[in-house]
């Protein structure tokens, strides 16, 4: 089975083309692909799959081995791979994922190839209990905690998969 090694804004996954074909225990082949002293490495693997709802499907698996619901990067490098594998055609596409349909839109260049991709992520989940998170409230925007031993601000947010941002200037 042949495998691409791509990136998206430096999340870099090692890409598996699944439209024929399965892969046995991809949890165990992401641990061992995605190390990156012994292995090719990666933050894991993304595996681009058929779909009865949608032009092709997403399966990302973490160097972990866990698997993830979505990527937006990962769905993007994904969109790129089926065009550039000729499973889908024209200027837009739809991928399924864990976290539900993604619309993805291409742009090429005057020879025709992909050049980027924007993905629609939808709504942002706000809520704690939709990101997961275990805070109360209705939202966890701007949250003070502590983290490292001094006091941040924290919004927590779901586009398919759990985010805590915060936003850091002292890095000592």
């Amino acid at each position: 089975m042949k495998f691409y090694k791509m990136h998206g804004i430096g999340n870099d996954y090692i890409y598996f083309d699944c439209m024929r074909g399965e892969i046995a225990e991809p949890e165990k082949l992401a641990i061992k692909l995605s190390d990156r002293h012994f292995g090719i490495g990666g933050d894991g693997i993304i595996l681009l799959c058929a779909s009865d709802k949608a032009d092709c499907r997403m399966r990302m698996f973490n160097a972990d081995g866990s698997e993830g619901k979505m990527c937006g990067n990962g769905i993007r490098c994904v969109g790129k791979l089926a065009h550039d594998l000729g499973y889908v055609k024209g200027g837009n596409c739809t991928g399924e994922t864990l976290s539900g349909i993604k619309k993805l839109e291409f742009f090429t260049g005057e020879d025709g190839k992909v050049e980027s991709v924007r993905v629609d992520m939808g709504a942002p989940a706000l809520k704690p209990s939709a990101v997961p998170v275990k805070l109360d409230g209705n939202a966890v925007v701007g949250r003070k905690v502590t983290v490292g031993g001094k006091e941040r601000e924290i919004t927590c947010v779901s586009m398919g998969n759990p985010h805590a941002v915060l936003f850091v200037e002292d890095l000592k």
